[in-house]
Protein backbone atom coordinates (compact mmCIF):
# COMPACT_ATOMS: atom_id res chain seq x y z
CA UNK A 1 0.00 0.00 0.00
CA UNK A 2 1.31 3.64 -0.79
CA UNK A 3 -0.28 5.35 2.38
CA UNK A 4 0.98 8.27 0.46
CA UNK A 5 -0.80 7.79 -2.23
CA UNK A 6 -3.81 7.06 -0.10
CA UNK A 7 -4.03 10.37 1.92
CA UNK A 8 -3.70 11.98 -0.96
CA UNK A 9 -6.50 10.71 -2.60
CA UNK A 10 -8.64 11.11 0.61
CA UNK A 11 -7.91 14.78 1.20
CA UNK A 12 -9.73 15.81 -2.02
CA UNK A 13 -13.07 16.51 -1.49
CA UNK A 14 -14.94 15.21 -4.44
CA UNK A 15 -13.17 11.95 -4.00
CA UNK A 16 -14.24 11.70 -0.62
CA UNK A 17 -18.09 12.25 -1.95
CA UNK A 18 -16.77 9.73 -4.45
CA UNK A 19 -16.39 7.38 -2.12
CA UNK A 20 -19.61 8.44 -0.35
CA UNK A 21 -21.17 7.54 -3.35
CA UNK A 22 -19.92 3.96 -3.94
CA UNK A 23 -20.71 3.39 -0.15
CA UNK A 24 -23.96 2.10 -0.84
CA UNK A 25 -23.50 0.63 -4.19
CA UNK A 26 -21.66 0.17 -7.52
CA UNK A 27 -22.13 2.36 -9.92
CA UNK A 28 -21.11 3.76 -13.47
CA UNK A 29 -18.58 6.31 -14.57
CA UNK A 30 -21.75 8.03 -16.09
CA UNK A 31 -24.06 7.41 -13.05
CA UNK A 32 -21.07 9.11 -10.63
CA UNK A 33 -20.36 12.17 -13.00
CA UNK A 34 -23.92 12.64 -12.67
CA UNK A 35 -24.17 13.55 -8.96
CA UNK A 36 -21.20 16.47 -9.62
CA UNK A 37 -21.39 19.93 -11.57
CA UNK A 38 -17.81 18.96 -13.19
CA UNK A 39 -16.73 17.99 -16.51
CA UNK A 40 -16.68 14.19 -17.21
CA UNK A 41 -13.06 14.37 -17.87
CA UNK A 42 -12.38 15.86 -14.30
CA UNK A 43 -14.85 12.65 -12.61
CA UNK A 44 -12.73 10.18 -14.43
CA UNK A 45 -9.28 12.32 -13.42
CA UNK A 46 -10.58 11.67 -10.22
CA UNK A 47 -11.63 8.06 -10.63
CA UNK A 48 -8.28 7.76 -11.84
CA UNK A 49 -6.38 9.23 -8.80
CA UNK A 50 -8.58 6.30 -6.21
CA UNK A 51 -7.69 3.57 -8.83
CA UNK A 52 -4.08 4.73 -8.26
CA UNK A 53 -4.63 4.92 -4.59
CA UNK A 54 -6.69 1.32 -4.83
CA UNK A 55 -9.41 2.74 -3.26
CA UNK A 56 -11.67 1.67 -6.08
CA UNK A 57 -11.90 -1.12 -8.36
CA UNK A 58 -13.03 -1.41 -11.92
CA UNK A 59 -15.29 -3.79 -13.57
CA UNK A 60 -15.86 -3.61 -17.72
CA UNK A 61 -19.11 -4.72 -18.66
CA UNK A 62 -20.19 -4.29 -22.58
CA UNK A 63 -19.73 -0.21 -23.03
CA UNK A 64 -19.87 0.39 -19.34
CA UNK A 65 -17.00 0.69 -16.01
CA UNK A 66 -18.41 0.24 -12.85
CA UNK A 67 -16.71 0.83 -10.09
CA UNK A 68 -16.89 0.35 -6.55
CA UNK A 69 -15.17 0.76 -3.06
CA UNK A 70 -11.79 -1.45 -2.41
CA UNK A 71 -12.47 -1.77 1.45
CA UNK A 72 -9.06 -3.92 2.23
CA UNK A 73 -7.05 -0.15 1.91
CA UNK A 74 -9.38 1.48 4.50
CA UNK A 75 -8.69 -1.76 6.79
CA UNK A 76 -4.63 -0.89 6.42
CA UNK A 77 -5.05 2.39 6.89
CA UNK A 78 -6.99 2.61 9.90
CA UNK A 79 -4.48 -0.40 11.31
CA UNK A 80 -1.65 1.76 10.70
CA UNK A 81 -3.32 4.61 12.47
CA UNK A 82 -4.32 2.30 15.34
CA UNK A 83 -0.82 1.36 15.49
CA UNK A 84 0.41 4.94 16.21
CA UNK A 85 -1.36 4.70 19.23
CA UNK A 86 0.97 2.25 20.59
CA UNK A 87 1.45 1.82 24.06
CA UNK A 88 2.53 4.99 26.30
CA UNK A 89 5.24 4.27 29.00
CA UNK A 90 3.77 4.03 32.52
CA UNK A 91 5.84 6.78 34.71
Amino acid sequence: MALSDTLKAISDPVRREILELLKKERKSAGEIAEQFQLTNATVSYHLSQLKKANLVTETREKKYIYYELNVTVFEEVLTWIYGLGGKKDER
